[in-house]
């Protein structure tokens, strides 16, 4: 198929989705503040900042898609008067908003922690004695990767969390949940309504920012059913195309849904050798319009964020079962400049492989927590 997909965004998962459309003689261009981006070596970048390259990147491209869930309306209103977009327009607006995003998953039966909106000092009181301590107080746009947040656990803290978030104008405030792990899945939607989805990935945080992921995530089997039940709901409810994720807690009261995010996704990175088909092929496939791939997964995987500073090339690919994915990315604090997938045979080697791996990485935090299989 010789077609052209447009993709808002030219970061690692714009690029890795214009790798996965390759094979398929797909070429993609690319929406972009940055010339240098991770995706350039892959597709033409229009820059963002420009006059007249939004027009420029809509005649570039036959259908388009996004890889990142702020992505201006504005820009998206413009596009979708001539072209198409996958995912929709209202996927991308309910999940630039905490409220709207709680909202359906309130209509669609999706459970969720209690939740107030709060846009005063004294609506945020008022939250605190509603909801109790402690909550988790967001900013209703914007914030990603732990960014836009602030757990309030006392109520001596009310004026500081008002002050810190106040400024940024809608808020959300959350029951905290206690719960004994975070875990996501992954669907992707084809435009004749067919539905296929991964298994669940266990992910672990560090310092807000997603440092592992675990598929299938351990001990999850009975969880598997609920999660791909309520992304369903989701993706025909939004009659939506591509890939969606949607982040869930796991308690003793069941799942607990925290955020949709209407693209490819960092914990489903494993997928490029884990499973048969990739999240990205598969989203690709889905907005090109093509037949959706199996999401059997080939090994049970661990895929490793590499977070601030790379280790050295040859020490990683020295590693049996370990591939390396680099992001054409300058190295900085907290950044995500690449990730390594370990498929190891069984949960013997996967130790071995994490004792090894903590050894090369700069940061080796990052393995810090049971990574079990």
């Amino acid at each position: 198929m010789d077609k052209t997909i447009g993709i808002f965004g030219g970061g690692q998962l714009g690029r890795m989705m214009a790798q996965a459309a390759l094979p398929l003689n797909i070429q993609c261009t690319f929406f972009e503040a940055s010339p240098d981006c991770p995706a350039a070596t892959l597709g033409q970048v229009f820059a963002s900042k420009s006059e007249n390259s939004l027009q420029d990147f809509i005649h570039s491209a036959d259908v388009f898609s996004l890889e990142f869930e702020n992505t201006p309306l504005a820009d998206v209103d413009v596009l979708i008067k001539h072209k198409d977009l996958h995912p929709p327009r209202q996927a991308l607006a309910i999940a630039q908003n905490r409220l709207l995003e709680k909202g359906l998953f309130d209509e669609l039966a999706i459970p969720v922690a209690p939740y107030k909106a709060v846009n005063s000092l004294e609506s945020l009181q008022a939250a605190v004695a509603e909801l109790g301590l402690p909550i988790v107080l967001k900013t209703a746009t914007g914030g990603y990767d732990g960014k836009g947040q602030f757990v309030l656990r006392s109520a001596d803290q009310i004026e500081q969390a008002w002050a810190e978030l106040g400024p940024a104008g809608s808020l959300i405030a959350e029951s905290f949940v206690t719960f004994s792990r975070e875990v996501s899945i992954i669907a992707v939607r084809g435009q004749n309504g067919e539905v296929k989805t991964w298994p669940l990935a266990e992910n672990h945080h560090h310092n807000g920012i997603l440092s592992h992921s675990i598929v299938p995530a351990p001990n999850s089997a009975d969880l598997q059913p609920a999660a791909q039940d309520y992304i369903t709901r989701l993706l025909n409810h939004l009659n939506y195309v591509g890939v969606l994720t949607l982040e869930l807690f796991v308690t003793d009261k069941g799942l607990y849904a925290n955020e949709m995010a209407p693209r490819v996704h960092n914990s489903g990175h494993w997928s490029i050798e884990g499973a048969v088909c990739s999240q990205f092929e598969n989203h690709i496939r889905a907005v090109a319009g093509l037949p959706l791939g199996s999401t059997e997964v080939v090994r049970p995987t661990v895929m490793v964020n590499i977070i601030g500073q790379h280790p050295k090339t040859e020490d990683v690919l020295a590693l049996n079962g370990a591939h390396l994915h680099l992001y054409n990315k300058t190295e900085r604090e907290g950044r995500k400049i690449g990730h390594i997938t370990l498929m190891p045979n069984d949960a013997a080697e996967l130790t071995d492989l994490c004792r090894q791996l903590a050894k090369i990485l700069p940061n080796p935090l990052a393995l810090s927590a049971d990574m079990s299989l």
